[in-house]
C-alpha cells in the first residue's frame, strides 16, 4: 500500500514547487540591482515579488521561509549603503535556498504515527 500525503503536505508541496522559478527571478533582480546604475523600478519589483512569495509561504505554514522572505523584503526597502543591501540580499537568498531544501524534505516526509507499519493492522 502506498503512503499518502496529508492535505497540508500537498498544499505545502504545491507552494514549494513554484519556488525554484521564483528564486531564479529573485536572483536576477538582485544582480540587476547590484549593477552600476540601479533602477528604482527593479527594487520595487523585487520587494513585490518577495512579499508575494512571503504571503504564499505564510498561508501554508512555512515559517522559516516566511521569516527569511520578510527580512529580505525589509532589507530591500531600506535606503542607505547600496553594497551592504546587496550583500544582505545575496546572503538572504542563500539562506532561503537552505530553508527551502529543509521544507521540501519535511513536506515529503510521511508521519510514522499516521501510517501503520507493514504487516500491522491500523488502529481504529
Amino acid at each position: 500500500m502506498a503512503d499518502k500525503l496529508s492535505s497540508r503536505q500537498q498544499a505545502m508541496l504545491a507552494v514549494l514547487n513554484t519556488l525554484p522559478g521564483r528564486f531564479s527571478e529573485i536572483h536576477r533582480l538582485i544582480e540587476e540591482t547590484a549593477g552600476p546604475r540601479p533602477d528604482e523600478t527593479l527594487n520595487r519589483r523585487l520587494v513585490r515579488l518577495l512579499d508575494m512569495v512571503k504571503g504564499a509561504t505564510s498561508s501554508v505554514g512555512l515559517s522559516a521561509l516566511t521569516q527569511t522572505l520578510g527580512m529580505m523584503a525589509m532589507m530591500a526597502r531600506r535606503t542607505g549603503g547600496h553594497q551592504m543591501k546587496i550583500r544582505g540580499l545575496r546572503e538572504g537568498l542563500g539562506s532561503l535556498k537552505v530553508n527551502f531544501e529543509g521544507a521540501l524534505k519535511e513536506a515529503k516526509r510521511i508521519d510514522s504515527v499516521a501510517a501503520p507499519h507493514p504487516g500491522e493492522t491500523p488502529l481504529v
